[in-house]
């Protein structure tokens, strides 16, 4: 049990990307003495929050939400759709691809893992971790399959262990251009609510995404984004669920309710949450994600590191990857950083891990949250022995400056 001696004074900077932090508004809402969960009350919510999870999603099919985390979606999306042994084309671009493929194993399917070969010249880490999804790779890969033995494409939006969003329009048109019946199915975790996503107009089956990152919510939340085609797909799918089914929670939810106990308190937080996205725009809300990280990123390039993102044109206003010179221990640095000035930022996963920390930029931030983040960074890089090319504190307020909200 922590000692009030344990805790620093002032509020704890929670910079990695996700679980974010959470608005005074919002755990006020929580806040608020649970009610029946079969009563009338409780309908009126359900019904609220399932209609403005769906303006979120940008779709007007149903969303099915689970007392879960992200990765109970995951398998929801899995298990709905598919048989055993399915093969399943999934696109590797992170940590979070990856954990997704071995899902897909343990559940009994034949995942197919898809990557773009080869390694960085300047920092050795893998250039599929460093760029989006190549479309013309899974184009390639679905035009070779005949046979249509791939019954489902399964890529991620914003892939959070890189700081790397992925075109997945151009994934639907990839598909397209195959002629191939694959649903697509989509990671957007991160993505939503802080990146655009467009469920109905991309042609998604099956989106993923949960309560703890643009939603701005704590975590316990996961939603599935539903078309038609993966609905029709349930209905004769071999694998087995119960707790994930879809069948009963839309029915069910027809009239705000749920087949089993939802987190009635945090669906409070998720009326309040939409009460304050859609009432800001979704645009001006993704517009202030992408001018944050733009701020975040003349920083580090201020710095003279690398970000973990070769391609600018996928930057993630989610979230940027600082990679660290080699021979630079990240965890070590980040480490330092959280120990002297109570900042915690992303620790590098998988391929990564000791090579990059990451820097969220979302959830209940502002102007002023990020400069102190970067100057905990940037005193955290010097104590550490880096010489940096200049100041990243100076380089993100001239950005803010000159790029008024």
């Amino acid at each position: 049990m922590l000692t009030l001696d344990q805790h620093p004074s002032g509020r704890h900077f929670l910079q990695i990307p996700g679980p974010s932090p959470v608005p005074d508004r919002i755990l006020r809402a929580m806040s608020l003495p649970t009610i029946d969960h079969r009563g009338p009350e409780f309908g009126q919510l359900g019904l609220k929050v399932l209609a403005g999870i769906q303006q979120v999603f940008k779709t007007k099919h149903p969303v099915a939400i689970y007392p879960a985390s992200g990765t109970g979606a995951w398998e929801a999306a899995l298990a709905n759709t598919m048989s055993p042994g399915d093969t399943v084309l999934m696109y590797e671009g992170g940590q979070f691809a990856t954990l997704w493929q071995k899902m897909a194993q343990r559940l009994g399917l034949q995942p197919e893992f898809l990557a773009l070969p080869g390694t960085c010249a300047v920092t050795g880490l893998p250039l599929s971790w460093r760029h989006g999804v190549q479309a013309g790779l899974v184009e390639e890969r679905l035009r070779a399959d005949a046979g249509h033995q791939i019954k489902a494409v399964c890529v991620v939006h914003n892939e959070t262990s890189t700081g790397v969003t992925s075109d997945i329009a151009a994934v639907r048109r990839a598909i397209d251009a195959a002629h191939h019946p694959a649903l697509l199915m989509v990671d957007t975790i991160s993505g939503l609510a802080s990146a655009d996503y467009r469920h109905d107009e991309w042609g998604v089956d099956v989106a993923i995404s949960g309560s703890q990152k643009g939603l701005m919510l704590p975590p316990g939340i996961s939603f599935n984004a539903l078309s038609p085609r993966a609905l029709d797909a349930s209905r004769t799918a071999k694998l087995p669920r119960s707790f994930w089914a879809w069948d009963e929670i839309v029915e069910m939810n027809r009239g705000g309710y749920w087949p089993y106990t939802p987190s009635t308190n945090l669906l409070y937080g998720l009326h309040e949450s939409l009460e304050m996205l859609l009432g800001e725009g979704l645009d001006a809300v993704f517009a202030r994600h992408q001018r944050w990280a733009a701020g975040v990123r003349a920083g580090v390039a201020a710095w003279g590191l690398a970000i973990q993102c070769a391609d600018a044109a996928v930057h993630s206003p989610v979230l940027t990857g600082v990679v660290t010179p080699p021979g630079v221990d990240a965890d070590a640095v980040r480490k330092l950083i959280h120990q002297r000035f109570d900042l915690s930022l992303g620790t590098g996963l998988g391929k990564v891990r000791g090579r990059m920390f990451r820097i969220g930029h979302l959830g209940d931030s502002n102007d002023l949250t990020l400069l102190a983040t970067l100057a905990g960074c940037e005193m955290g890089l010097k104590l550490a022995g880096l010489k940096l090319a200049g100041s990243g504190v100076q380089a993100a307020m001239d950005h803010f400056a000159g790029h008024p909200a």
